[in-house]
């Protein structure tokens, strides 16, 4: 039976969460360790397109059988797990329809950087995963943001701006990269990778270690807004990620995967994107309280899934496999 204990020091001692953590502990000194502007959007693009080329490199060596039933489990919980946020929201806060479309709309939708966290602990550990998962990420990216902002345009009373938020998530940067990287992989195929593994490969750990210290330096700037969400939102913000990751994991073993492949689903569910979603949000839901949302997703469920989610869900992967 796999043990969660080491895991989690695993995943604590790892570079780049150890970076995170230093990250935090700047802001709390006050010293600014964020990345200038240009590099973090210079960051944003290698690892996006990063992790499209390889996903579409595995991609071009899978059978049709194997990646169907987990992108079709995907898509349905990318539409259940909003829905679910949303209802959930209602019972345990105070908050508005439009607020709870806009969380749902984050909790629906998916993180790169957790994603990316999940695969480097992996690696690392020496767990194997299905390379396509990466697709996984790119289904997952969208429905949960158009279900949220559907639910809170139906129930809210607010007419939400459907054209011009939907386009913002088709064409945003990280479908654009995830999507394009993928096409890229798919044509070239593992020989066409070649060239560029020493890029794409080699330098991967090291690029997301530069990321997550600027991420941990947000996250350390923002904590002091974790007062004002409220005991409902923070029980949320925990809560709400172990239960769809619980569900990521069941689907993804139940559709055939690894208990690697099922830890990135389970990751994937989980996760709250806090990039691609505001985005949205704001043009779709100019009311709502993107601060809230933010804090939610990037200070409270991010550091849990980073440190401790991640080996949870690896522990619930290895438990169901030992079962099923």
């Amino acid at each position: 039976m796999f043990s969660a204990s080491p895991a989690i020091l695993g995943s604590l001692l790892t570079i780049p969460v150890l970076a995170f953590l230093l990250g935090i502990l700047a802001a709390a000194l006050r010293t600014d360790l964020r990345l200038p502007g240009a590099a973090y959007q210079a960051i944003s693009v290698y690892l996006l397109l990063a992790i499209g080329v390889k996903g579409g490199v595995s991609l071009s060596e899978s059978s049709p059988q194997e990646v169907i039933a987990p992108l079709g489990a995907a898509f349905t919980l990318g539409i259940l797990i909003p829905v679910a946020a949303f209802w959930i929201l209602r019972g345990i806060t105070r908050l508005g329809p439009v607020d709870r479309g806009a969380l749902a709309a984050h909790y629906g939708s998916t993180s790169l950087v957790t994603f990316t966290a999940c695969l480097v602990f992996l690696d690392s550990a020496g767990i194997a995963y299905e390379g396509f998962m990466a697709t996984i990420l790119t289904v997952l990216e969208v429905p949960g943001i158009i279900a949220g902002v559907f639910l809170a345009s139906r129930t809210g009373g607010q007419r939400a701006s459907w054209r011009p938020a939907l386009a913002e998530v088709l064409t945003s940067k990280s479908i654009l990269l995830l999507a394009g990287g993928l096409a890229i992989g798919l044509l070239a195929g593992p020989a066409g990778y070649v060239s560029v593994q020493p890029f794409f490969g080699a330098l991967f750990t090291g690029v997301l270690t530069l990321f997550l210290l600027h991420l941990g330096a947000m996250t350390g700037k923002h904590l002091r807004d974790v007062r004002s969400a409220g005991p409902g939102l923070i029980a949320f913000a925990i809560g709400f990620p172990v239960i769809t990751g619980a569900a990521g994991v069941a689907a993804g073993t139940l559709t055939g995967l690894s208990p690697g492949g099922s830890t990135v689903m389970g990751v994937l569910c989980a996760s709250a994107s806090y990039i691609a979603a505001p985005a949205a949000v704001r043009i779709a839901l100019p009311d709502a309280n993107l601060g809230l949302c933010l804090t939610s997703s990037l200070c409270i469920t991010f550091p849990f899934n980073l440190i401790l989610g991640i080996p949870l869900y690896l522990a619930m992967a290895s438990a169901l496999a030992t079962i099923t």
